[in-house]
């Protein structure tokens, strides 16, 4: 008789790092009890034991006990710097122990945005032409037409943005930089603003066999206040964003091609999502990936996304772990 596969599950709860003194906005990322609950059912649905590990700190303190796992099903953020996202996976590599979703390598170059934009554009897929201001001074060397976007270069959830991140002048431009230096203490990434619809692409599996699930469009209220999908706008979507399924048709292909080759070329593994927006042309234009999408059943991008398309959580569940178990070689 086959004994009962383990799973470690790594994950940063927002209650754990409010209960250190982090502001709502700096926990904005990391996910709460009902979400860590609800993956961790469906996992055990599967026919797995599931043990909840926690962040990268609990992580290596079990590691250190001797603790393993057959496998971990990450979803950790981290909390400093701009390869916070690889922690965990270095860690879980040093060990030799398989995980779920991406690599430390892709998680890092994925989270900042112009390493990102780079290699999508180096390997000849559209992106908006931008500038990285790591310093006020910078700005002297900007030379993007207007209206541009500013937004930090290596954060989620639409931390740092909000109604003025769209750029109308250099007056503007100098402003906004000058906060988000002073408030995040980390590059701004500046590009040329995409004045066209957005999406957002469900992406599951890894090299040749990935594909797009489905795409949703995004499309802020007038309640909103304006066009920008910000911090506040997802923290209050429910009232202030409408969320609709992109049917079939010669503009769902192309954003489903441009968003799995972005996928592919940056190397991301067992699923994620693209953000992509029509640019002035009506051309989809690679905007940024998320690596470790958000799993909530019904409030976050990719079970959404799923949903509309048909697919039940339990399945979107069973295909990231199984996918992770063929590369591991399960």
């Amino acid at each position: 008789m086959t004994s009962q596969k383990t799973i470690g599950f790594t994950y940063d709860l927002r209650a754990d790092y409010l209960a250190m003194g982090f502001s709502q906005e700096d926990v904005a990322e990391f996910d709460t009890e009902a979400t860590i609950d609800a993956i961790s059912g469906t996992i055990e649905s599967l026919g797995y034991k599931v043990d909840r590990v926690g962040n990268v700190r609990a992580l290596c303190a079990r590691l250190i006990k001797g603790d393993r796992w057959d496998m971990v099903f990450n979803i950790c953020e981290g909390m400093k710097g701009r390869s916070r996202e690889a922690q965990v996976p270095a860690v879980l590599e040093a060990f030799d122990i398989p995980y779920t979703f991406s690599d430390p390598l892709v998680c890092a170059v994925t989270l900042d945005k112009a390493v990102a934009k780079r290699l999508v554009r180096e390997a000849g897929l559209r992106t908006p032409l931008f500038a990285v201001v790591s310093e006020v001074s910078d700005l002297r060397s900007v030379e993007l037409r207007y209206p541009l976007f500013a937004k930090p270069i290596a954060e989620g959830t639409g931390r740092g943005i909000a109604q003025d991140s769209r750029i109308a002048d250099a007056d503007q431009l100098r402003r906004v930089c000058s906060r988000l230096l002073s408030e995040l203490e980390e590059p701004v990434l500046v590009e040329e603003y995409l004045p066209g619809r957005e999406f957002t692409v469900g992406v599951l599996g890894t090299g040749v066999h990935a594909r797009a699930i489905g795409t949703m469009e995004v499309v802020m209220l007038p309640a909103a206040g304006g066009d920008v999908y910000s911090f506040e706008t997802k923290e209050r979507c429910e009232e202030l964003v409408r969320y609709s399924r992109l049917p079939e048709g010669a503009l769902r292909d192309a954003v489903h091609e441009l968003a799995v080759r972005c996928y592919r070329t940056l190397g991301c593994r067992d699923g994620g999502r693209v953000d992509i927006r029509l640019d002035a042309e009506g051309f989809p234009s690679f905007m940024e990936v998320n690596p470790l999408p958000g799993l909530h059943p019904h409030h976050s991008d990719l079970p959404m996304i799923a949903t509309q398309e048909g697919m039940a959580y339990r399945d979107l569940i069973s295909a990231i772990v199984s996918g992770a178990v063929k590369r591991a070689g399960g």
